[in-house]
């Protein structure tokens, strides 16, 4: 069940992160907040359960909207 939980927010991570990306591209600065709370969340929620994800400093930083 650990590994399930793991993967799957290895992909939420991935997928927020492209989402972000294409925010950024389209110039949607509320897709870009709402992207970086997302990126942010998934963060915590890793650590919280121990999961160590590779990140920025920047990806910690943001408040969800």
């Amino acid at each position: 069940m650990t590994a399930m939980f793991d993967q799957e927010l290895r992909e939420q991570l991935t997928q927020a992160r492209q989402d972000l990306a294409a925010a950024r591209a389209d110039g949607d600065a509320d897709g870009v907040q709402a992207y970086e709370g997302r990126i942010a969340s998934l963060l915590r929620l890793a650590s919280q359960h121990g999961i160590v994800l590779p990140h920025s400093v920047d990806e910690e930083e943001h408040n969800e909207p």
